[in-house]
C-alpha cells in the first residue's frame, strides 16, 4: 500500500519585510536618556560660545581699531588655506546645528514627559523647592532665542541696526555699530533683560548638565551649584556691561 505525500499548500500569508536598522546614534537619540545628553552635548557648546563672544567683545573698552581687528582676526581664520570668511561661516553653521539640536531635545523632552503623566500633578512643595531659574527655563528660552534672532539682525546683518553719516550699514564697522545700536536705550534695555534671563538660563542649564550625563553624586551639588551660578555671572555682567557703557556715555564713536 503507498502512501500518498500531501500536497504543499499555498502560502496565504506575507513574509514580514525585514526592520531596516537606524543608525546607533538615531536609536539612542530617540530614548529620554539620549535626549538628555544631546541637550548637555549641545548646552556645554552653546556655552563655550557665549562665554568666548562675550570675552571677545570686551575688545569694544580698548577703541574701534582693537574691535574692528578682532573681528577681522575671525573673518581670516585658517586664512589663506581656506578662504576668507569660510571657516567663520562653518562655525556659524555648527552654532546655528547645536541650537536647534538643543531645542529639539527639549521640546522633545517636554512631549515625552507628558505623555508618560497624563495627569498633571505638583505639590506645593515640590514648587517651592523648584528654584527661580528651572521654573523659567521656558520663559528664558523663548526670550533669548528672540534676542538671538534680533543680535542677527542688529549687529551681523544689520536690518534693524541705525546707520552711518553714508547711510548704509557697513559690516566692517563693528565698534560703530555696536554703538549706534545701543545708543537707542529700547535696544539697550532689551539688551539687558535677555541678558539677564540669559544668566537664569545659564543657571539651571549649566547645574543640569552634570545630571543629565550622570555626574551628579550628591557629594558635589555644592561645587555644581557653584559653577553654574559663577560661569553665568561672569556671562550675564559681561554682556550687560555692553549696552550700559554705551548709554551711560563710557563707550561713544
Amino acid at each position: 500500500m503507498s502512501t500518498a505525500t500531501p500536497s504543499r499548500q499555498p502560502v496565504t500569508g506575507t513574509a514580514a519585510a525585514p526592520r531596516t536598522r537606524r543608525p546607533l546614534l538615531l536609536d539612542l537619540y530617540g530614548t529620554a536618556v539620549g535626549k538628555k545628553y544631546a541637550m548637555a552635548i549641545s548646552g556645554i557648546a552653546l556655552m563655550g560660545f557665549v562665554l568666548f563672544h562675550m570675552i571677545g567683545n570686551t575688545k569694544m573698552y580698548l577703541g574701534a581699531v582693537e574691535l574692528n581687528e578682532y573681528a577681522e582676526f575671525l573673518k581670516k581664520l585658517l586664512y589663506p588655506l581656506a578662504p576668507k570668511e569660510s571657516v567663520l561661516w562653518i562655525l556659524r553653521a555648527g552654532l546655528l546645528g547645536m541650537l536647534a539640536l538643543h531645542l529639539h531635545a527639549a521640546w522633545s523632552l517636554t512631549v515625552l514627559n507628558r505623555h508618560a503623566r497624563s495627569v498633571r500633578y505638583q505639590s506645593a512643595r515640590d514648587y517651592q523647592e523648584a528654584s527661580l531659574a528651572s521654573r523659567s527655563m521656558r520663559l528664558s528660552g523663548i526670550v533669548v532665542l528672540l534676542f538671538i534672532v534680533w543680535h542677527l539682525l542688529d549687529l551681523t546683518f544689520g536690518v534693524v541696526n541705525t546707520v552711518g553719516a553714508d547711510g548704509e550699514f557697513v559690516r566692517s564697522e563693528v565698534y560703530a555699530n555696536v554703538v549706534r545700536s545701543f545708543e537707542r536705550w529700547p535696544v539697550a534695555l532689551f539688551y539687558v533683560v535677555a541678558n539677564l534671563l540669559l544668566g537664569l538660563h545659564l543657571t539651571h542649564g549649566a547645574w543640569s548638565i552634570f545630571q543629565s550625563l550622570g555626574w551628579n553624586n550628591p557629594r558635589f551639588n555644592a561645587w555644581r551649584t557653584a559653577f553654574a551660578r559663577g560661569f553665568a555671572a561672569v556671562v550675564v555682567i559681561g554682556n550687560i556691561s555692553f549696552p550700559i557703557a554705551v548709554t551711560i556715555g563710557i563707550v561713544s564713536v
